[in-house]
């Protein structure tokens, strides 16, 4: 098969197209033919090297995979070739306490697809058969493969560790990005009002087309400045965080007294500075949130059925061209999700 990999870590010069051995599925497992694998900032992190991370070299990066099984592995009954499916990325052990008892994010052998093991940029990809949920009719590959990482992570943050209520209102940090599309989406879901911040006008009218509230370009404005006369100084309920560094100062003077923080990521580094008088004296709660449980993936999927949440595709573009999209991405000019097709 014909796969995107690395050799070893560095710049997306070291992305190769090369023939390699089509993965067979090993017992429990199912062997995908890949229709459409959209990307992440996970694809950047793996490629450039993850400190303190050691991984087998070669390696093919690409969580989120819609396509048709392809062959299963022994003891594989609810999944069979020809089926359409989208795959959950998250992969654990199965058997300890966190995973029997639904909270599979929180194995201590969790990790995703193309990150722990190999990934979908290829023409087939190899996962646990527990991970392919049935794809719904009529969603073409390209829009489901844009929601697994995206949503999960979202969902998660939102509702089941931030508690999100009706009426509240949440600042979404880099809201061009992909997980911060999901964000807005579903915060209008949950009844929220938004503040979208993002660095061009451009993605900011794209945020509001998504149904964000209030917009704020923190490229010419003063962020901290522009929510608290968006809220009349009070500041937000909730911050939705996932930049890391550059914003995390500016995210603990949004937050309002009481307010949530919560982060999934550190896309402009991870030594943030935090000024801890004010998470004590305005009593905030900070917290850290990563993917979602496997079993979320069906709300998901139902959601996006029924109308209700429905993914950005910023382009799709050939496997061919991996790392020109990666380049997108590390450059920012991406507004929502890029989906691969081989």
């Amino acid at each position: 098969m014909r796969a995107v990999l690395f050799h070893r870590h560095g710049g997306i010069e070291e992305l190769k197209l090369e023939e390699v051995p089509t993965p067979a599925p090993g017992p429990g497992d199912v062997q995908v033919r890949v229709a459409a694998c959209a990307l992440n900032h996970l694809d950047l992190w793996v490629r450039r090297g993850i400190p303190g991370a050691k991984l087998p070299l070669p390696h093919v990066t690409g969580a989120d995979v819609a396509g048709t099984v392809a062959a299963v592995g022994a003891g594989v009954r609810h999944v069979k070739p020809g089926d359409a499916v989208v795959l959950n990325p998250g992969c654990s052990c199965g058997h300890c306490r966190d995973c029997l008892t639904g909270r599979d994010n929180y194995c201590r052998t969790y990790g995703l697809l193309g990150e722990i093991r190999w990934g979908g940029l290829a023409e087939y990809v190899v996962a646990p058969a527990a991970n392919a949920v049935p794809a719904p009719a009529g969603v073409a590959p390209v829009t489901l493969a844009a929601v697994p990482t995206t949503y999960l992570t979202a969902w998660q943050m939102l509702f089941d560790r931030g508690r999100l209520r009706p009426g509240e209102t949440v600042l979404v940090l880099a809201a061009g990005a992909g997980v911060g599309v999901a964000a807005i989406q579903l915060c209008k879901l949950g009844g929220a009002t938004v503040i979208a911040a993002a660095s061009t006008d451009a993605k900011l009218t794209r945020a509001a087309a998504e149904g964000a509230d209030h917009l704020v370009n923190y490229a010419t404005q003063d962020l901290v400045a522009e929510v608290r006369r968006l809220t009349g100084k009070r500041g937000v309920d909730f911050v939705f965080e996932h930049t890391g560094a550059a914003t995390w100062p500016q995210s603990i003077l949004c937050a309002a007294r009481g307010g949530r923080i919560a982060t999934c990521g550190a896309t402009s580094g991870y030594d943030a500075r935090t000024d801890l008088r004010y998470v004590f004296s305005k009593q905030l709660t900070i917290i850290g949130s990563t993917m979602g449980a496997k079993g979320r993936l069906f709300d998901l999927v139902a959601l996006l059925t029924a109308g209700r949440i429905r993914p950005v595709i910023d382009r799709t573009m050939p496997l061919a061209e991996a790392a020109t999209a990666q380049r997108l991405l590390e450059e920012r000019q991406v507004f929502g999700k890029v989906v691969l097709e081989p």
